[in-house]
């Protein structure tokens, strides 16, 4: 679906019954609340029927009520501020073992992604950025720790690859200046999206580089500039964003690309490894066993 809830809304809500113009309101003033409504709570919240919360989803095109919770939930995990964040999930996380309902949030994380990933998408992800000259990547704020991650393995693998920091918007489109068709941006983001990292691929596609999207969802600003998108789900553990399943999917793309050029990986570790022998880099192991 191309246009976001309040989208839809707006673009419907003069054809709309007076039971269907109720619930448009609420869900503009307490989306937050409405996510986490069964259609019937939703209607005795509003005064209307339970159909008639279900028609409201079908007539804004979502495949039942289910459909419209889930964009509910988009809105409110791209809109809400850190604050009200911990607000919305603080009763979900008090009525039990924390540790437990966290680890277990990440854990569908990761099966929904795994069940709703592209192969082809992911494949054509591969093939790009294996035939580019230059690789960008960029992720800023709760993202770049997964920027960093995937420019460090990718630097093992590629000559020439470049992490882009998201500082100040003209240092940001200096270290993208050169980019050309002959390279690959990588974008990475989440609810809240960064707006340097939206700025950054649609810059990139500008000059006709290639970019790759590592994002949550069709909606995401991101898919409008990408060529190509991986979809990881990511939900809210309170004010935290969790990032399991976004990471998972880096680190499939980095074996995946690393099989590809699976000889040149193998030299290059090679050469590392003497480095790192020669310059004392790791602990050796017979030290670890005798402080163990």
């Amino acid at each position: 679906m191309g246009k976001d809830l309040f989208e839809l809304i707006d673009l419907k809500y003069a054809k709309m019954s007076k039971g269907h113009k109720s619930i448009a309101c609420y869900i503009r003033e307490h989306y937050d609340k409405a996510a986490f409504m069964t259609a019937l709570k939703f209607g005795q919240t509003v005064g209307v029927s339970e159909s008639t919360v279900v028609r409201f989803a079908t007539e804004l095109g979502y495949d039942g009520y289910p459909g419209l919770q889930k964009a509910l939930k988009d809105v409110m995990r791209s809109k809400l501020t850190s604050v009200q964040r911990i607000e919305v999930v603080s009763d979900k996380m008090l009525s039990g073992d924390i540790l437990d309902r966290v680890l277990n949030l990440d854990i569908e994380m990761i099966r929904r992604t795994l069940d709703e990933t592209s192969r082809d998408d992911f494949n054509r992800a591969v093939d790009i950025i294996t035939k580019s000259e230059t690789i960008y990547i960029i992720g800023a704020r709760s993202s770049a720790p997964m920027a960093q991650f995937l420019y460090y393995y990718f630097n093992l693998i590629f000559s020439s690859v470049k992490l882009v920091h998201a500082s100040t918007r003209s240092e940001l489109f200096e270290q993208i200046l050169r980019i050309s068709e002959k390279d690959v941006l990588i974008g990475i983001s989440f609810p809240r999206y960064s707006r340097q990292t939206v700025e950054a691929i649609r810059y990139a596609r500008s000059k006709n580089a290639d970019v790759v999207a590592i994002t949550d969802c069709a909606s995401s600003p991101m898919t409008h500039f990408s060529d190509c998108n991986l979809y990881a789900k990511s939900d809210m553990a309170s004010f935290v964003d969790s990032l399991v399943a976004p990471l998972s999917l880096i680190n499939a793309l980095i074996v995946a690309v690393s099989q590809r050029n699976k000889d040149e990986v193998t030299g290059n570790l090679e050469r590392l490894e003497e480095i790192w022998r020669e310059f004392e880099v790791y602990e050796p192991a017979s030290a670890r066993g005798e402080n163990s």
